[in-house]
């Protein structure tokens, strides 16, 4: 066998899935506006149906719209039949998948929706489909072709429904104004989550911080700083922030001054506005404050400006 085979049935497999995925733009029409809207008017939950692959697509697509702010769950069609129809209510919005619009289970569910008054929205490629015809809205998610080389095999298709549910997603996000501090509510337990509820309480060093008087000379300030393994000297006046020096400041006020260096002292340096912030600001925040003003720290100050710690960018990352 061609050992470059493999790779260019991949190649030729992802080429169909991108042109699948950049076709559905010209797809996009008022039909997916109304879905957004009816979506965003939603009182109760979305309930998402498939089966098979669709249904696999599915649940994907609910976890996404439950974890940007849009309540939603996955449901099995056939399990409707057993007990779980009790979930459904008339302010909830059904969004059904299917890519021939024709599947006889899901087809057999709708009957039961329609009476209950639950407004269906249909994600096909088939517009002239019974599910199409019967939903409130219809979204077209038409591909030209599987990647699946027999045409067979859902591929393309399974894609481009996934993106489509992706593009719901962010554009509920954007209506109701979605934003990371939202994002954390529903992502509490991760990585992420931690990053975006933590603040500045939560991580900043708070005892042997590195105090240098603004008249002390700074000869003596280095010995300080060093042992504050911080990077920095803190100048407070009545325990209220005055001002800052930082390694760099020291390393150039030594190439300044050179043999006058010993006679200077640390209010000749130090940065009088420092940036502080509260132990309430968000860890996310600190980063980008950072960024913004390039420093590798921000000081920790209650409404007096009083000193309470000290976050770096390393303590940014615990």
């Amino acid at each position: 066998m061609n050992n470059h085979l493999p790779r260019e049935y991949a190649a030729q497999c992802l080429r169909d899935e991108a042109k699948a995925l950049t076709d559905l733009i010209s797809q996009l029409d008022e039909q997916f506006d109304r879905a957004v809207d009816m979506i965003y008017h939603c009182h109760g939950k979305v309930i998402v149906t498939g089966v098979g692959k669709s249904g696999n697509v599915g649940a994907k697509i609910a976890a996404t719209l439950s974890s940007t702010g849009t309540p939603a769950f996955y449901i099995n069609p056939l399990d409707v039949f057993h007990g779980d129809l009790g979930v459904m209510t008339p302010d909830d919005v059904v969004l059904a998948l299917s890519n021939s619009g024709q599947t006889d289970e899901l087809l057999r569910f709708i009957p039961i929706v329609l009476h209950n008054g639950i407004p269906i929205i249909a994600m096909t490629g088939n517009p002239q489909s019974l599910l199409a015809k019967y939903s409130t809205v219809h979204i077209l998610v038409r591909v030209e072709k599987e990647a699946c080389p027999l045409n067979l095999a859902p591929t393309s298709s399974t894609t481009a429904a996934l993106a489509m549910g992706d593009a719901l997603a962010v554009a509920l996000m954007e209506v109701r104004h979605f934003r990371p501090k939202d994002f954390a509510q529903f992502h509490p337990g991760g990585e992420l989550g931690k990053r975006l509820l933590t603040t500045a309480r939560d991580v900043m060093k708070s005892d042997d911080l590195p105090i240098v008087p603004a008249d002390m000379h700074l000869g003596e300030a280095i010995i300080l700083v060093s042992k504050g393994k911080l990077g920095l000297g803190v100048a407070l006046l009545d325990g209220r922030v005055e001002g800052i020096i930082t390694d760099g400041d020291i390393r150039r006020a030594m190439e300044r001054w050179q043999s006058e260096f010993f006679n200077r002292t640390v209010g000749d340096i130090m940065t009088r506005q420092p940036k502080c912030v509260t132990p309430e600001t968000k860890v996310t925040e600190i980063q980008r404050m950072m960024n913004q003003h390039k420093v590798h720290s921000v000081l920790v100050v209650d409404q007096e400006r009083h000193l309470l710690g000290v976050v770096d960018h390393y303590r940014c990352m615990l």
